[in-house]
């Protein structure tokens, strides 16, 4: 495998531009250029998926890995990070983490490290990476979602000016991924869709009804507030019923939604 410093003196020497030049672009020294295509550096994680864009070449092609056995490797690497994301985000991490040691930089598992960041201890690294995602990324899927937790970041550190620019790059989408594969596959590919689906629309559900029932609150709706919440508790509770299912999930979206709960039995007592 040829070694990234080599790659990036090659693919610059193509463009047939000076490491000053290349430098300027990603914000760094044009000694820090050379340090890497001397190999006696490597550049931060954050700033490869800028470097691949730069030279038009996806993450992978720029370490030259066989791009089928990567994707094949990074799915098991989230899948797996997937599992711990809601009960142990820490291990969620580490595994991702470890990830990126074999593959720096591939979008897929920088955004879903983003998925278990807390936005307000670590907000810096968040915005970075939605940013670096955003402006480098050629996966639409990984950048409208770079976006839409980069503006929930903004939202709870009170950078509330910069939470609808942000949004308004997200084209509206009335259908996902997972629901087509659900309704248009077949068998476990389109079992293992539907159970994820089922587990992002019910936390949607629940969000949206809190979301709700605080307006409704706040402006003096106080019977329809209520209905609101009273429908949050009863999605939950019939959640209990669910079952995990290894695989895919550590826990159900009854195991995971305990601080909504909480939030909704104070909510009814007001």
């Amino acid at each position: 495998m040829i070694k990234l410093g080599e790659k990036i003196k090659s693919l610059r020497k193509q463009k047939n531009i000076s490491q000053e030049v290349f430098a300027g672009y990603l914000g760094v020294s044009f000694q820090a250029v050379s340090k890497w295509e001397n190999g006696n550096t490597m550049p931060d994680v954050t700033m490869i998926p800028a470097i691949a864009s730069f030279f038009g070449v996806s993450t992978d092609e720029l370490f030259d890995f066989n791009l089928y056995e990567v994707e094949k490797q990074v799915e098991e690497i989230c899948r797996e990070a997937y599992r711990f994301r809601f009960t142990d985000a820490a291990k969620s991490e580490r595994i991702l983490r470890d990830g990126l040691q074999r593959f720096p930089g591939n979008d897929i598992i920088l955004n879903n490290l983003l998925y278990t960041l807390d936005y307000q201890t670590r907000a810096d690294e968040v915005i970075t990476l939605c940013k670096t995602l955003i402006e480098s990324t050629k996966d639409d899927s990984v950048k409208y979602d770079a976006c839409r937790i980069l503006a929930t970041c903004y939202k709870e550190n009170g950078q509330d000016d910069l939470v609808k620019p942000t949004l308004e790059i997200i084209p509206e989408i009335y259908f996902s991924k997972l629901e087509l594969m659900a309704s248009l596959l077949e068998g476990e590919d389109s079992y293992e869709a539907a159970q994820k689906q089922k587990n992002i629309s019910a936390e949607d559900l629940i969000d949206m009804l809190l979301v709700a029932g605080k307006h409704l609150r706040k402006i003096g709706e106080e019977e329809k507030a209520i209905s609101q919440f009273k429908i949050a508790r009863k999605v939950m509770d019939a959640f209990a019923e669910d079952f995990v299912e290894a695989k895919w999930f550590d826990s159900t979206v009854y195991d995971y939604t305990r601080e909504q709960r909480e939030e909704i039995a104070t909510l009814l007592a007001e």
